[in-house]
C-alpha cells in the first residue's frame, strides 16, 4: 500500500472514531437524544472495519495509527470543538506524526521492494 494511501486511511480511520466516540458524548449530554446512537454504532464500527485494511501487522498498523488518531484529534479540537491547539499542543502532535510516519514510511520501503 503506498504511504499516502496508507496515511490518508488512517486519517478516514481517525475521523471515524473520534465521530463515533464524540456522538456518544452528545448522547450523554442532558439534552442529548438517543437516536444519536445508531450512527456512533456505525461509526464506531466503520473506524473497527477500516482498521482491517491495512495489509501490514495488526501491531504496526495500532502503533501507526496512534500517531496519526493524535494528529487528527488535535484538528478536530480546533475545526469542531473551536479550540485552537497551543504550542505544546502542535510540538506534541508533530512528534507522534513524525513517529507514526516513520512506522508507515519504514514498513512501505521494506515491502515495497
Amino acid at each position: 500500500m503506498p504511504l499516502l494511501q496508507a496515511l490518508g486511511l488512517f486519517v478516514l480511520t481517525a475521523i471515524a472514531e473520534i465521530v463515533g466516540c464524540w456522538l456518544m458524548l452528545m448522547w450523554r449530554k442532558p439534552d442529548g437524544a438517543a437516536w444519536l446512537l445508531v450512527p456512533a454504532a456505525l461509526a464506531l464500527a466503520a473506524f473497527a472495519w477500516l482498521l482491517t485494511l491495512h495489509p501490514a501487522a495488526s501491531g504496526r498498523v495500532y502503533a501507526a495509527y496512534g500517531g496519526v488518531y493524535v494528529a487528527t484529534a488535535l484538528a478536530w479540537l480546533w475545526a469542531v470543538d473551536g479550540v485552537r491547539p497551543g504550542m505544546l499542543d502542535l510540538l506534541g502532535g508533530g512528534l507522534i506524526l513524525a513517529g507514526a510516519l516513520v512506522i508507515i514510511g519504514g514498513h512501505w520501503v521494506s515491502t515495497a521492494s
